[in-house]
């Protein structure tokens, strides 16, 4: 398992969002509010509308890594610019073929969040 970002609940207190690998490769996004299955291929689509080519020249931070079951794997990186006053988490996508993707943690997080909801809803 592996946090992809962290938000604050109403009492101030920081919560994390995890994503970890089930079965062979199949992912779920947990919460506070417990965990769900992110559709499959969700990751990918994600990174590849939000996300931009990694730049391996980036000054940053190895955080943490999830193996995606054979299909790749996930990295969380920090990185601070010059212009920033406090370091942004990235994720890298990786998935052996094409070039890595790097999105916004939080963006990414919202996204799968949101995804994920609307499965189980439609259930």
């Amino acid at each position: 398992m592996m946090k992809i970002h962290e938000v604050t609940d109403e009492q101030g207190q920081y919560r994390g969002v995890y994503l970890r690998v089930v079965g062979d490769a199949e992912l779920e996004i947990v919460d506070a509010d417990g965990a769900l299955p992110v559709p499959p291929g969700a990751l990918e689509k994600v990174l590849e509308r939000y996300g931009a080519p990694f730049d391996p020249e980036a000054p940053i931070t190895a955080v943490a890594e999830l193996e995606l079951g054979g299909a790749g794997r996930l990295r969380q990186v920090r990185h601070l610019a010059g212009y920033d006053v406090v370091a942004r988490d990235y994720l890298v996508l990786d998935l052996g073929e094409g070039e890595p993707l790097c999105c916004f943690g939080a963006t990414v997080a919202a996204a799968l969040q949101h995804l994920a909801r609307a499965a189980a809803r439609a259930r």
